[in-house]
């Protein structure tokens, strides 16, 4: 058969590709290069199953018809890394693979043993910040999260607190409240880099114990305890610094809840109510404002625990009811109904954090 070589093929426009019907096999033992370009260039109003190259994320995505979702979704190098917590202080460190059922395995150590300490992340590194030693700290301390080790000094929050929460884009973290004369400090970091926190602005509502989670342009913050429980959300622009703005209520009022998010949906479980620990899961559409729906049930009702996920799973872990947990469940963010058992932490703890490299805030 004769070879057809050419350079370039267009539509007669000139400003499309061809397009092949049927099956198309390519024999070379060389490569094919992908559409790429950032996650602000993604094309609009196209195909479902469109594939193309995420040169800010550095991954392969493909669009669902909804939205673009990373290819190594549904492999093991996409991870929540769970730090510090328990009633009397740890520096523990460790790592699930989201998106396989599994126990935690050992990651390294803070740089300090602390608990009520919250955590942001990029596609690539992680930042605790935060907590009780027992002495309230200001210390922000960085992982690398695919690798292994002990955490390197970042630099300092705005303020000494614990009780605090974080949220984040790929590129921006946001440390949020403090149950430090109950707080309505936001501060942010360029996680990319270290140095010290800067200002952002305030709360609603002055309070601690939030659940925080975000898409890429959004910051949400719900529940609290400022100093009694409340069931505010408000939300943030994550590039623009400002003060945070109502978004509606949860379901139930309760303090120390967490929360995780695709890049549409945040998803809060669990808390302290008037009455015990919850084991509520609601969720919010996070572009929208409004009321939080309910979404199902945790397998054990605790407060004090945290949350992270992929673009499409959750995990929470830990908590207090009020003995410790060292359980692990996760949901299905996109449906609705009950957490299902993931595994176990090493260790069961209270007022630990989490982060991940595949979180809603990273879409």
């Amino acid at each position: 058969m004769t070879n057809l070589r050419v350079n370039t093929i267009r539509s007669g426009d000139g400003n499309n590709g061809p397009i092949f019907e049927g099956n198309l096999s390519f024999s070379s033992t060389s490569h094919i290069v992908l559409p790429k370009g950032t996650t602000a260039e993604r094309p609009v109003g196209i195909s479902t199953g469109a594939l193309r190259y995420n040169t800010e994320t550095g991954q392969v995505e493909y669009y669902n018809g909804i939205y673009w979702i990373s290819t190594s979704s549904y492999d093991g190098s996409i991870r929540g890394v769970f730090g510090g917590g328990s009633s009397t202080q740890t520096n523990i460190i460790e790592y699930v693979s989201i998106n396989n059922l599994s126990n935690s395995t050992d990651f390294g150590d803070l740089t300090v043993a602390r608990n009520e300490l919250g955590a942001c992340s990029s596609s690539t590194r992680g930042v605790f910040g935060g907590g009780n030693t027992p002495t309230t700290v200001n210390v922000m301390d960085y992982i690398t999260i695919l690798t292994t080790g002990n955490a390197v000094d970042f630099g300092d929050l705005t303020l000494a607190r614990y009780y605090v929460s974080a949220c984040s884009s790929n590129i921006r973290g946001i440390f949020a409240g403090s149950n430090i004369s109950a707080s309505n400090v936001i501060d942010f970091i360029t996680i990319a880099t270290t140095g010290n926190a800067t200002d952002f602005g305030d709360l609603t509502v002055a309070r601690g114990g939030i659940g925080a989670c975000s898409s890429s342009t959004r910051g949400v913050c719900g529940g609290g305890y400022s100093p009694t429980r409340t069931n505010t959300i408000d939300y943030i622009t994550i590039a623009t610094e400002g003060n945070a703005i109502d978004f509606g209520d949860l379901s139930v009022t309760r303090n120390s809840l967490r929360a995780c998010s695709s890049s549409t949906r945040g998803v809060f479980g669990g808390g302290a109510t008037g009455s015990g620990p919850s084991n509520v899961i609601d969720y919010i559409t996070i572009a929208t404002t409004g009321n939080a729906t309910d979404f199902g049930d945790l397998t054990e009702a605790r407060f004090g625990l945290e949350a992270c996920s992929s673009s499409t799973r959750g995990v929470f872990g830990g908590g207090s009811n009020p003995a410790d947990f060292n359980t692990l469940d996760y949901i299905t963010i996109a449906s609705i109904g009950n957490a299902t058992d993931f595994g176990d932490l090493s260790l069961s703890r209270r007022g630990l954090a989490a982060c991940s490299n595949a979180h809603g805030g990273l879409s």
